[in-house]
């Protein structure tokens, strides 16, 4: 039977489930789950990474190094830019679509015990997020890798992820975002990313707001784990811009590591960078240095798809996931700092749930007048902003009438900005695409860039 099964219509089946951003908050399914499948959840040590921001560029920098080491590598991460098995990584790439399927058909039976349970019990099934993390421990415990470095999907305590349990839980910085399901203060949401702090672990937090901080240190006092923050313990020493991205002198919580070439632009990448750096410490104890030139190594191979990632030359087009206030900000920065663009003409989407009025604010004041025109356009995602409304908000913002284009479809929006950016014939106009993960994915296929 397994042939006529594809990626696609697993996928399909997966869809059919309730959606990503309906999380359910529990965890007793997933270890029903585990049970069914003999644990797989324990079948290797595990990395585990949340925060608001740059969880998936850091687990990729700690999962790029530990593959340097010569280890085999499960990383999990959401969401995906062209294709589901991005989620779900093997030494680096996609897990093949036969293993996929191959795995998924092996425990679409023991999922439906848990379905069947749960329905008797009056509760909703198993949802898409839950499957796709059963799925990824699966793949991973066949593999099987010798470490997994796994991607909280939302929030902490209740993720369908932290049904393993972290040998060293990885904390990036914490910001509002997901209000609406997480909470409205940073302290709120750090309670939640807290819930991946086991015992017999070990945290490594980057610099928090002070209320957060608080929040994560009693958490790893309560369990007795070790707890180093970036800015007290480990943290970036230098900075300097370099030809494709920057060298950064990271002070670690066992060593010193002058000079690593990381190949991806911005302070919030060398933040990411050291997160990463002291994590792969703790990992290996805590209390050795690590190899320099494997380190080196490990970050010269990293890559971050969809992150300020240059998808096309003349003009440059540039595609950003930063889809909250503190991510462009961020990313505005490392733009500014990395390119040397006289006029950027940004293509904007925002879905639903987040607030576009705080990103089109944070947009127009760190872009400051190399952005002057803007354009706003929507994903295919329902949960897109109707591109109008977009507009209207940036007039009522101050982005005035004359500077605001609309474009429903993308197409038409790239070829606007690229029209625009081109119009001062020096060859230093540049196109942005943010403000949404799914409108970058959009664009990174539309500009041909299948791989992630």
């Amino acid at each position: 039977m397994t042939d006529h099964f594809s990626v696609e219509s697993v996928y399909a089946e997966l869809l059919g489930r309730a959606p990503e951003n309906k999380m359910e908050p529990r965890l007793a399914p997933l270890f029903r789950a585990m049970d069914v499948l003999g644990e797989p959840n324990k079948a290797f040590p595990i990395i585990h990474v949340t925060g608001t921001n740059g969880k998936t560029s850091t687990a990729r920098m700690i999962e790029s190094v530990l593959r340097a080491h010569g280890l085999s590598t499960g990383r999990y991460t959401s969401p995906h830019l062209s294709k589901v098995t991005e989620r779900i990584s093997i030494d680096g790439h996609p897990v093949s679509d036969e293993t996929f399927v191959r795995i998924w058909d092996e425990i679409r039976p023991y999922l439906q015990i848990v379905d069947s349970e749960l329905e008797a019990e009056g509760q909703p099934r198993l949802t898409y997020f839950e499957c796709l993390t059963i799925l990824g421990f699966a793949i991973f415990a066949d593999q099987p890798v010798n470490v997994a470095v796994i991607e909280v999907g939302l929030g902490g305590i209740t993720d369908a992820t932290n049904v393993g349990d972290g040998q060293v839980s990885v904390i990036t910085p914490i910001s509002l975002d997901h209000t609406d399901l997480l909470g409205d203060t940073t302290e709120d949401i750090a309670y939640e990313k807290a819930g991946i702090i086991k015992p017999g672990g070990y945290l490594i937090s980057a610099a928090q707001p002070l209320d957060a901080a608080q929040v994560l240190l009693e958490k790893a006092k309560d369990v007795g784990v070790p707890f180093r923050f970036e800015g007290v313990e480990f943290g970036v020493e230098s900075r300097t811009v370099a030809v494709g991205g920057q060298m950064v002198t990271v002070q670690g919580i066992a060593g010193r590591y002058p000079d690593l070439l990381v190949p991806l632009h911005g302070a919030h990448q060398a933040q990411n960078a050291a997160v990463a750096v002291a994590a792969l410490e703790a990992f290996f104890g805590g209390e050795k240095e690590l190899d320099f030139e494997v380190l080196q190594e490990g970050f010269a191979n990293v890559s971050s798809p969809g992150r300020l990632e240059v998808v096309r030359t003349a003009p440059t087009i540039i595609v950003d996931a930063a889809h909250n206030p503190d991510g462009i900000k961020a990313s505005a920065a490392a733009l500014q700092e990395a390119f040397t663009f006289t006029r950027l003409v940004p293509v904007v989407g925002v879905l639903q749930e987040k607030d576009a009025e705080e990103i089109l604010r944070q947009l127009k004041e760190s872009l400051g007048e190399v952005a002057e025109e803007f354009c706003f356009t929507q994903s295919n995602s329902p949960r897109a902003v109707p591109a109008a409304e977009l507009a209207e908000l940036a007039v009522d913002l101050g982005f005035g009438e004359d500077n605001v284009h609309i474009a429903e479809k993308l197409d038409d929006a790239l070829e606007w900005a690229v029209e625009r950016a081109e119009a001062n014939d020096d060859l230093s106009g540049g196109v942005l695409v943010t403000g949404s993960i799914t409108l970058v994915a959009e664009a990174r296929i539309l500009l041909g860039k299948t791989e992630a």
